[in-house]
């Protein structure tokens, strides 16, 4: 899904989609494009336009996809797809726009958090339990 279909889409629906609103969008958006105003770039132009890129890199961001598959959705190899999303970081990391608070700023009681982040991606993992009868029966099978 480009940008082109995405824009038109009600700021709820647009926040639920990149995890963004549409106004913190533009904004990354023309941060990106101020600070990757190339002097002379050499060979081939690139296929998804830097808003695309932008929600791709949002896109990976909000659904934690594998490279090969966001690229196989946009149409470009996982190396791109990879290449891009890092540079769309890099970016927007060195121009300090959008940071989270630090831990002093928090610590105040004046001030009010407006965001919440939550990792949520560590989970156990069930696995069935060993017992020396199952493996036993296993070995004995095997001898001839």
């Amino acid at each position: 899904m480009t940008y082109e279909q995405v824009k038109s889409l009600k700021p709820e629906d647009f926040k639920r989609l990149c995890g963004v609103r549409p106004e913190t969008f533009n904004q990354m958006l023309e941060v990106v494009r101020s600070c990757s105003q190339p002097k002379q770039k050499t060979g081939r132009r690139s296929k998804l336009s830097l808003e695309d890129q932008l929600l791709m890199t949002l896109e990976y961001w909000r659904e934690y996809r594998t490279y090969f598959h966001i690229g196989q959705s946009w149409g470009v190899d996982e190396s791109t797809a990879y290449r891009m999303i890092r540079k769309i970081e890099d970016t927007l990391t060195k121009s300090r726009a959008f940071t989270l608070p630090g831990k002093k700023r928090l610590a105040n009681s004046d001030y009010q958090l407006q965001v919440v982040i939550v990792d949520v991606t560590e989970s156990p993992i069930e696995r069935p339990k060993k017992n020396k009868k199952s493996s036993t029966l296993a070995r004995k099978s095997n001898i001839h």
